[in-house]
């Protein structure tokens, strides 16, 4: 299993599933545990955005120090997935603060 879905199912999960179980007991309105879910989101997607982008950028940055002939033909495509990628946490972004 991936470091990072294991890290996700282990830390991540139980809390969000804690304050959904105690959030009405604890006196806490059903806003404030939306606004702490999706202050949640964000933190998740800009973490797996930012390891996303690194890692593409590890794997072309190596392939070109392997082959430097290969420069030309990497850094469209590495461009465009960093773009993707940056893209998903953009969206993520101006959802938490549009809800």
């Amino acid at each position: 299993m991936n470091k990072k879905v294991t890290f996700f199912a282990a830390f991540l999960m139980p809390i969000l599933l804690i304050g959904a179980a105690f959030g009405s007991e604890s006196g806490m309105s059903e806003n404030s545990i939306r606004y702490i879910s999706y202050f949640f989101a964000m933190a998740i997607a800009s973490f797996g955005g930012t390891a996303a982008q690194s890692a593409a950028a590890s794997v072309a940055l190596e392939g070109i120090a392997r082959n430097p002939s290969a420069a030309d033909k990497l850094l469209t495509p590495m461009i465009l997935g960093l773009a993707l990628m940056e893209s998903l946490v953009i969206f993520v972004l101006i959802s938490v603060f549009l809800v």
